[in-house]
């Protein structure tokens, strides 16, 4: 059933997680290219977002546009977890975050230092044994955790190694908001339109449509070696993978859905770089500015160029 969640009350959501590669900053940018066909009637039937992350778009597009339905994938499993359970039981999930939060703040570094590992001790042994397919009040907790190691970690990074643990560090932060419960509550309204799946990219194909709006935020291609560390699941993605995903987007603008794809510009290294204007080169391809935050060489976090590619 349709939720009215635009005629009784006004949702502001935003992104639960911190995420490397986030689009917040790019929102912007992005609504001023959306078709005239949504932004004149602020209704969207069916949105896809195959890659959807931290979800900064889908929220900004859930705040302020009248979705019939959304479609959410990623093939990162600690993600869906926990889009799920603040979809399904929010109220629990805060009640967990504020005690997680309650335990944390009052301590001092290395109290705190002592907690954290703690957590993320508890949160990679229970990974052995633990059943993503079988929802129970086990993943409420789980999902917890996630939320908690995000929020407390070095640069809110969300990193796993090849065995799926989570092994980033402590950060330095001195009063982070683990539990932020109106904001939890308002994704878990916004959720409420959404069908969300554990899968790849290519599972969303078989149901978009000729009425779909599609936007695809994939892992970025590095622009060097350097900036390609451990990705935010146990698969890389690379060029084949890139290559594959510029396919999916013709086979879907064949079909008539509306598609917006972002990724990193090859050519702020290399200006004879042409991998994505060679990909993307029938469709319209923009150059925005956009910061990076994320590099282990603080003077090189700054404006870098990255595409957008619009199919209409």
């Amino acid at each position: 059933m349709q939720m009215d969640l635009f005629n009784n009350e006004k949702i502001k959501a935003k992104p639960f997680l911190k995420w490397a590669g986030g689009k917040t900053q790019l929102i912007n940018e992005i609504e001023s290219i959306l078709p005239d066909i949504f932004t004149k009637n602020k209704k969207i039937k069916s949105y896809f977002e195959p890659f959807v992350g931290g979800g900064a778009v889908f929220f900004h597009l859930a705040s302020n546009y009248n979705i019939k339905k959304a479609f959410l994938y990623d093939i990162n499993k600690e993600l869906i977890l926990t889009y799920n359970v603040i979809k399904n039981d929010h109220q629990e999930l805060i009640n967990h975050l504020t005690d997680l939060q309650n335990h944390f703040l009052p301590k001092d570094h290395s109290e705190r230092k002592e907690y954290y590992l703690s957590i993320r001790k508890e949160f990679n042994h229970n990974l052995k044994s633990f059943s993503f397919n079988n929802y129970t009040n086990k993943h409420i907790i789980r999902a917890s955790q996630t939320i908690f190691l995000n929020k407390t970690c070095f640069n809110g990074l969300f990193r796993l190694n090849k065995k799926g643990e989570f092994n980033v560090p402590m950060g330095d932060y001195k009063n982070p908001t683990i539990c932020d419960e109106t904001n939890v509550k308002n994704v878990s309204k916004a959720l409420k339109i959404s069908n969300i799946f554990n899968k790849s990219f290519i599972e969303s194909e078989k149901l978009i449509d000729e009425e779909s709006l599609v936007y695809l935020d994939p892992p970025y291609r590095p622009l060097n070696k350097t900036s390609n560390f451990t990705s935010y699941s146990e698969n890389e993605f690379n060029d084949e993978d890139q290559v594959e995903l510029a396919h999916y987007f013709y086979r879907i603008s064949k079909k008539g859905a509306l598609a917006i794809l972002s990724n990193s510009d090859p050519k702020n290294e290399d200006e004879n770089d042409n991998f994505f204007d060679d990909l993307y080169g029938k469709y319209d391809i923009k150059r925005v500015q956009a910061k990076r935050f994320i590099n282990r060489d603080a003077k090189k976090r700054g404006a870098i160029n990255e595409i957008l590619v619009k199919n209409y």
